[in-house]
Formats: structure tokens, sequence, C-alpha cells
């Protein structure tokens, strides 16, 4: 489509659900934007979206095994908070148990990057790969 010029029709405004620190260094080495795994519990993709109901718009986090592709952890809201996202992130680790090594992928959203949620991923045992995970750590 893009090649075409073509563009689908958009209806309503656009709700952002990703605001990205443009000072934070940007590394795409973590995962080298290759999102496979050779076994389960190798590689969780998180993330966040959002649809559009006549109620009005809901909040969707989740986790995904990218060996398995199934969805280990999600959670629905109205809001898009940080203990939103460890909702998702807990129904993950108590639904896959042992998970020793596993990589946890996400974008630079500030809930990703909250003290709340970085806290829980080191408790976890858990190797958070975010390009802005640098920007935390440097924080004066």
């Amino acid at each position: 489509m893009k090649r075409l010029g073509l563009v689908g029709i958009r209806r309503g405004k656009r709700c952002i659900t990703t605001v990205p620190d443009e000072s934070a260094a940007q590394s795409l080495g973590w995962v080298q934007r290759v999102f496979s795994a050779t076994r389960p519990n190798q590689l969780w993709v998180a993330d966040i979206t959002y649809v559009v109901t006549w109620s009005g718009s809901v909040y969707i986090a989740f986790v995904i095994d990218v060996y398995s592709r199934y969805i280990v952890g999600w959670r629905v809201l109205k809001h898009m908070q940080t203990d939103f996202i460890l909702d998702a992130l807990e129904q993950a680790l108590w639904l896959r148990g042992k998970h020793k090594g596993v990589i946890h992928h996400s974008d630079r959203g500030s809930q990703y990057l909250s003290i709340c949620y970085t806290n829980r991923l080191t408790e976890a045992d858990l190797t958070p790969r975010l390009a802005a995970w640098v920007t935390l750590i440097t924080m004066p």
C-alpha cells in the first residue's frame, strides 16, 4: 500500500500509547529487531495497544513468549498506568513458573521505564532490553 501511495481511512482522534525519550541512546542491538527464539521462555515481548469501544477506548497490555507466539500475560483497563502493565507481567510470571534467563523486550514507553516496573523485572530475574534503559540508570 505504501509503495502505491494508499492509506487507510482514520476515524476519530489518534491515540498515542508510547511517548519515547528522544534524548535516550538509540540501540537496536538488544534483539536486532529479529524476534525469534529457539526455546520457550527465552524472549518475551511486551507492548500496549488500545481498542475503541462504544463506551470509549480501553487499553490492552500483553506479554508474548516469542517462541510459542503465546500471550502469557495480559490486562485490559480504561487507563494506562504502571500497575496496568505490572498485572500483565505478574500473570506471565505466574503462568510460566520457572523462567531463568528470559529476555524481556519492550518499547521505550514511560510505563516500561518506570522504577516500579524495572524493579519488578530485576526481582523476577528477567533481563530488560529496551533502548532507554540507560537513561533510567543515569538519571540525576
